[in-house]
């Protein structure tokens, strides 16, 4: 808790970047404008190339920060989820009551993302959405398990394990914390998905968030 509220730097794996972008400049222009190039264009058709014309800087300099787009989105979604991982700390710190605590957890996992003034750079609203859209494509590949053992996903799978303590804390005999943690976390994303793209297969509307939905979820099968 202290160490997270005396360091408002986001902490990123070092082995996924070549060169800390917060060191420098530059380093936070590529963060801030690739961020809305994938917005705009998306994941598969962004390149380096079209970032450097983007911010009027050669594709080679980007390579000094990052060895790939692919590192490039894992430190996107590592930064996505250390920030999650604040609000998950900062706001549910005061709440002694089990059940209570969980709720909020989950509402905040799951709610629709607003802009963060403590990062100038980094536009969270746009950035959630990446994560919504592109989120799998950075575990979903060939080197998953070696990326795994080199902590890449160190961060995500550390705030599924906070929601799993929430859980544990809350109904103790539950057998499957983790696998709802998950299910929550990952679920949510793909709610936020059909409601913008696919909304006749999902319940939630403009009225209905996905945190209503797995809060109903989770409180029916702890039974509480």
């Amino acid at each position: 808790m202290i160490s997270l509220l005396s360091n408002l730097k986001i902490a990123v794996p070092e082995k996924i970047y070549v060169k800390d972008p917060e060191s420098s400049k530059l380093g936070k222009r590529i963060v801030e404008h690739s961020i809305l190039l994938i917005n705009d264009i998306g994941f598969d058709t962004f390149t380096f190339k079209k970032l450097g014309v983007l911010i009027g800087s050669n594709e080679s300099s980007i390579y000094r920060y990052f060895e790939s787009k692919h590192k490039l989105l894992l430190y996107l979604s590592s930064w996505y989820w250390a920030w999650i991982e604040y609000q998950l700390v900062i706001e549910t710190h005061s709440i002694s009551e089990n059940k209570k605590k969980l709720i909020k957890a989950i509402s905040i996992v799951c709610r629709t993302t607003q802009e963060d003034s403590k990062f100038s750079h980094i536009n969270e609203v746009v950035l959630n959405n990446i994560i919504i859209n592109e989120n799998s494509k950075s575990f979903l590949t060939k080197e998953v398990d070696i990326e795994n053992k080199d902590g890449y996903f160190i961060i995500y799978k550390r705030v599924v394990q906070r929601l799993a303590n929430m859980i544990i804390e809350t109904a103790p005999e539950y057998k499957f914390p983790s696998s709802l943690a998950s299910t929550i976390i990952e679920g949510s994303l793909h709610q936020h998905f059909l409601k913008d793209h696919f909304s006749s297969i999902t319940d939630c509307k403009k009225d209905i968030y996905p945190s209503d939905f797995y809060i109903d979820l989770t409180l029916n099968t702890l039974k509480l």
